[in-house]
């Protein structure tokens, strides 16, 4: 049996621009149905996933995922014919009273919202008779699925925290093998993740790309400042929710597609919002933090409650909040639960996985979903495809090699001599982590390499750290996490403390307050990337490197070996390894008589 999953609503923002023209490129990213993506699940397996940005190459957009299915057929060797079912990760017509009030609410449900509506986009990009193989699944319980079915655990307390999905921002369930128990749920207007994204606003970013960005700024910051005047605004309730009156400020329906209501409100109490691009002081840094740490409150508040009431052992969280990796850490270390899972796309991208998990499972019920390890679910390029993405060209140079531990040993040297190194190698991630397939890889032992790498390669804010990628055996001795638990840190997806006695030694990826969004890796999961982490180890001592996503400023991250080529040269990194091709400028390297530089006969090199 064959699912597709897919995520996202067509036509989200042309929605917006007919009924509300003149608004600025900010508010118009504030909409519902961005992170198209499509995953395939065949027998129960995970096949195919990828987010559409990576073909369209529009960050985080929200337009029918074309390219996405279209890879995730390829990867499968299946043509359309041989899905079964679609399964799109949002069902409005379950809530259709909720829209018949307002002009525009109807409008919104008849030309975005209802099924047939995305039914029929699926229609004109891939003809056929989809009436009985289009199901719609409820948005928390696609994100639900996502996480619990691929976590390996027979039953588990699931909290989905985001923007919203249909009309709730959350929903904890109690997961076992016979379905998804409803615990609690939260209307959208009490929303935590719009209360983070709110501030996002106020702080000169976008709603719902650069949440990150406000979480990275907070060490930076003092949580007291702000702490309880934020606070105010979060009212915690003793059934373990909680309720936000500030979203209630946007009165209008130009409020509420904008938040200019609640925006107006910041203002007044927290003095004018910060202007895009405009410096970032000491006033906008401990208001970040103290919205950190309000947004941990409110986390350990619902899960506290849950643990007591439930007695569950186990955790899965899901939705775009739990990309939020500071609070992760806080609810790791508190060790609430024995285990806890996060699927790596918790955002809108992995409802399309949990979409397709999901009707997969009421389908064949008796077919379990193994535990994920990495997710590598996206397209992988040949030596063939690869070569012939290089033979063309004259900006650059390549050398082939026939062993990779020759590769690796050239590479692991060039970083250790400060080389910035692209990173290309087999099939793409799933999610917005670069776990060692598209990545940027640099030496965390220099002092001036965040520096470097954010001002001259990514053109991106000064205050944003950088991650750590480990071999897993090593994680224990550098980060304060238990070795035993190293295999859990494997997605990026928990800031841990930077052990002391290492803070100094790697500055690159040590934050202000001595901690680091870490990534573990194990051989078995990702082996050409566990081999150069450990030529680096043998080199200089520590196998550990600064480890960034393959893309410039505002760009999704590579996903051919063609974007590969152009941004590396665009970027001006210093090499890249593109499979079995370590790739330089032509201005790095004399051109050899044969327009290769070095090429090597080709051999098979295990992957």
């Amino acid at each position: 049996m064959h699912v597709i999953g897919i995520s996202g609503l067509d036509q989200n923002v042309r929605f917006k621009q007919r009924h509300f023209p003149g608004l600025s490129r900010r508010e118009y990213r504030i909409a519902q149905g961005f992170d198209a993506a499509a995953a395939l699940v065949s027998d129960g397996r995970i096949t195919a996933a990828a987010a559409e940005e990576r073909f369209s190459r529009q960050k985080g957009t929200g337009a029918f995922p074309v390219g996405a299915i279209a890879s995730c057929l390829d990867i499968a060797g299946l043509t359309i014919d041989d899905v079964d079912m679609v399964a799109h990760a949002f069902d409005y017509a379950g809530v259709e009273a909720y829209f018949e009030g307002e002009e525009l609410s109807r409008a919104q449900f008849a030309e975005l919202y209802a099924p047939a509506v995305q039914r029929a986009a699926l229609e004109r990009h891939f003809p056929g008779e989809w009436a009985d193989k289009f199901v719609s699944v409820p948005h928390h319980l696609a994100h639900a699925a996502s996480a619990f079915y691929p976590s390996g655990f027979d039953e588990a307390l699931v909290v989905v925290t985001d923007g919203m999905g249909e009309i709730h921002s959350l929903t904890a369930y109690l997961a076992t093998r016979d379905g998804f128990q409803p615990l609690r749920q939260i209307p959208a207007l009490h929303s935590l993740g719009i209360l983070y994204g709110v501030f996002t606003l106020h702080l000169g970013f976008y709603l719902g790309l650069d949440e990150y960005k406000v979480m990275g700024l907070a060490p930076y910051g003092d949580s007291r400042r702000f702490y309880d005047q934020i606070m105010r605004h979060v009212h915690l309730k003793d059934d373990g929710t909680y309720v936000i009156p500030l979203l209630a400020a946007n009165k209008t329906a130009l409020d509420k597609e904008t938040h200019r209501g609640a925006l107006a409100v910041l203002a007044e109490e927290f003095g004018p919002a910060r202007e895009p691009e405009s410096e970032i002081t000491q006033h906008h840094m401990d208001l970040a933090a103290g919205l950190q740490a309000v947004l941990q409150t409110c986390q350990l508040h619902v899960l506290t409650h849950l643990k007591r009431e439930t007695g569950q052992t186990r955790l899965c969280l899901a939705g775009g909040v739990a990309l939020n990796c500071t609070a992760n850490g806080v609810v790791k270390r508190s060790r609430l639960f024995r285990e806890t899972f996060i699927q790596p796309a918790a955002g809108d991208d992995g409802s399309a996985l949990g979409a397709a998990l999901y009707a997969h499972r009421m389908r064949q019920p008796e077919v379990p979903t193994p535990r994920m390890t990495v997710p590598l679910w996206g397209p992988a390029f040949d030596e063939a495809t690869v070569g012939a993405a290089l033979a063309d060209r004259d900006d650059c140079h390549a050398t082939a090699y026939d062993d990779f531990a020759a590769l690796a040993a050239d590479v692991a040297g060039r970083l250790g001599e400060g080389q910035i190194i692209a990173w290309f190698q087999g099939r793409m991630e799933f999610g917005p982590r670069a776990l060692g397939s598209r990545s940027i890889l640099a030496d965390p032992r220099r002092p001036d390499m965040r520096d470097r790498i954010n001002s001259l390669v990514k053109k991106r804010e000064g205050f944003r750290p950088f991650a750590p990628a480990v071999t897993q055996e090593a994680a224990g001795s550098y980060f304060g996490i238990d070795q035993a638990e190293a295999a859990t840190y494997a997605h990026m997806l928990y800031v841990v403390p930077v052990r002391p006695e290492y803070r100094d030694q790697l500055p690159a990826i040590t934050h202000v307050d001595g901690s680091a969004r870490v990534q573990t890796v194990a051989a078995e999961d990702n082996a050409r990337f566990w081999q150069i982490l450990d030529a680096f180890g043998r080199l200089t001592g520590m196998p550990v490197l600064l480890n960034t996503s393959f893309n410039v400023r505002g760009q999704p991250i590579v996903c051919t070996p063609t974007e590969a080529i152009d941004t590396f040269l665009a970027a001006g990194l210093d090499a890249l390894v593109l499979g079995n091709h370590v790739v330089q400028s032509a201005s790095a390297v004399a051109p050899a008589e044969d327009g290769l530089a070095g090429t090597t006969a080709h051999g098979d090199i295990p992957s």
